[in-house]
């Protein structure tokens, strides 16, 4: 464990018996650290899944206080009024990130815990609760590394395991290339463990009442191991030391789809559906998060808006409201202009926001975790890479229609209410998917070499990404240098364009100052995580 802020949170736990419960009501069953010994791993199963929720679900804080003000300025997801210091994340959004982590890591590490526990049959019996959570908690670290390069990760969150001794507790900073060969080499190993796995009818529907991810589906679960596995070794593809690694594995997954299934169709996207708002698994606070005077939460950049226009988007009416004095015409607002250009265009009503009705209002809106088109994106750099020409065409298109097919389903779930000078837009047709695929900006034939189709895949997965994955999107556009986005350069502050990995927060580097001081010297805003070698 790190922080002393914090550690009793980490210590009480979450321990959570079942999803349709008020977040009161799972708190309250268990409100004495003493009772974390009573938990099972059922529970303690759904204790993982739930303390991450709120950064998976959009929400107000995820959106308002971290992404509003940093990563969707870095990748222009949306657009903004330029000010000093605009490039510098804000410490809060950064601490809620790291705290929401180490919350659900400290959840995770109790129930390493309390399987320990049990007998060898019963831990045969449990062990898909074991094998799915790694997977879940692995994906959230991939990102955090992405965010974060050296973290603390195969010694944190043992307090409890620890009883409770804070200086023991203390956890090293593991290097960024080591946590992703670990998840590599564990998710390789959890893969081929999952193709094994039986459960009698006991545990099948025990499994299935604790996951709200995947509802107890093993076979989705293979998919999202497998699709997290190819996410992983595709980030590493450009790094001397996993080149190797990463062609070869990468070939073994996709030319083996019995063994490693990954998402493959919308049908099969990895992510947290909402079935009932009046549960905690809910997109309530996606309005609060993008939308209000003088947050810019959701006004559309003029860079994604521009590519949308020109090239007839069939996604851009779907993803974007014209402004509400623009007579239907979608601008965006331009990074170089200067702050007061930048404050009246916006004022006067001139600039496109993101659709409430697909998004900020649509409080069935999920919580994506892995999707059809982002995977085909990464076959098609493969592919491309590869030289296999053909199917890397074949994965780029099929990722440009599953991109709008997945924005039509998501409108197609909305429950938006109370828009003035807007209607619900009409979900785009087979025929504009494919008249826009046939495009000149977007034709795959178009591109006269392979860097120019390496900037058509990396556009799509921009423009499929925009604020919706905003993780995936900042680490692609550090990893390829693609599209090419320019900046005003905010030459008031140290840091003048956007940073390459946010900083470790302040607590930690007050509470662990030890382990800290080990990868002191590169926790700056400019050293680029391992993978980014362009």
């Amino acid at each position: 464990m790190k922080m002393k802020k914090i550690a009793s949170l980490f210590l009480g736990g979450l321990l959570l018996a079942n999803v349709s419960c008020k977040e009161s009501e799972f708190t309250d069953a268990y409100p004495d650290p003493a009772k974390i010994a009573e938990t099972t791993v059922e529970k303690q199963f759904t204790g993982v899944l739930f303390a991450n929720k709120d950064y998976v679900l959009p929400g107000y804080r995820y959106y308002f206080v971290t992404l509003r003000t940093s990563v969707n300025h870095y990748t222009q997801a949306t657009g903004w009024v330029n000010a000093s210091g605009q490039y510098v994340p804000g410490s809060s959004g950064v601490e809620d990130v790291w705290y929401n982590y180490y919350n659900m890591l400290a959840q995770y590490r109790e129930l390493q815990k309390v399987y320990a526990s049990k007998t060898a049959d019963q831990q045969a019996n449990l062990k898909i609760f074991m094998l799915t959570a790694a997977v879940y908690v692995y994906d959230y670290t991939q990102k955090m590394v992405d965010l974060h390069g050296s973290i603390p990760f195969s010694t944190a969150g043992l307090l409890s395991t620890n009883g409770g001794d804070y200086v023991g507790s203390s956890a090293k900073f593991d290097t960024a290339e080591g946590i992703y060969t670990f998840l590599m080499d564990d998710l390789k190993r959890i893969a081929t463990e999952l193709n094994g796995v039986t459960l009698n009818a006991g545990y099948q529907k025990s499994f299935q009442t604790q996951d709200f991810v995947n509802k107890g589906d093993i076979t989705a679960w293979k998919r999202y191991t497998n699709s997290l596995r190819l996410r992983l070794l595709n980030r590493v593809s450009g790094v001397e030391s996993f080149k190797s690694r990463s062609n070869t594995e990468m070939a073994e997954i996709l030319g083996n789809a019995t063994t490693y299934p990954i998402v493959e169709t919308n049908a099969q996207n990895i992510q947290i559906n909402v079935y009932d708002i009046n549960t905690d698994i809910n997109s309530k606070g996606f309005r609060d998060g993008i939308e209000g005077d003088g947050w810019y939460g959701n006004t559309a950049g003029k860079a994604i808006i521009d590519n949308m226009n020109v090239n007839k988007d069939p996604r851009l009416p779907i993803l974007f409201e014209p402004g509400a004095n623009a007579a239907g015409q979608y601008n965006g607002v331009d990074p170089t202009a200067t702050e007061a250009a930048q404050t009246t265009f916006i004022n006067s009503g001139q600039v496109a926001i993101y659709n409430r009705y697909t998004l900020s209002r649509n409080q069935f809106f999920p919580g994506i975790l892995i999707n059809a088109a982002q995977m085909n994106l990464i076959k098609a750099e493969y592919y491309l890479r590869a030289g296999n020409d053909a199917s890397a065409k074949t994965a780029y298109e099929t990722a440009i229609t599953q991109s709008v097919q997945f924005y039509n389903g998501i409108l197609a779930l909305t429950n938006a209410t109370g828009i003035t000078n807007s209607t619900i837009p009409t979900a785009a047709t087979a025929a504009s998917i494919s008249a826009y695929i046939a495009g000149s900006g977007v034709n795959w034939s178009s591109a006269a070499n392979n860097t120019d189709k390496l900037k058509l895949i990396a556009t799509q997965k921009w423009l499929h990404y925009n604020l919706v994955q905003p993780y995936e999107n900042w680490a692609d556009i550090r990893r390829l240098d693609y599209p090419v986005l320019t900046f005003q350069v905010d030459n008031a502050n140290n840091q003048t364009l956007p940073p390459t990995r946010w900083t470790i927060p302040g607590n930690e580097i007050t509470y662990n100052a030890a382990n800290y001081a080990a990868v002191k010297a590169t926790d700056n805003l400019t050293t680029k995580i391992f993978w980014d070698v362009k």
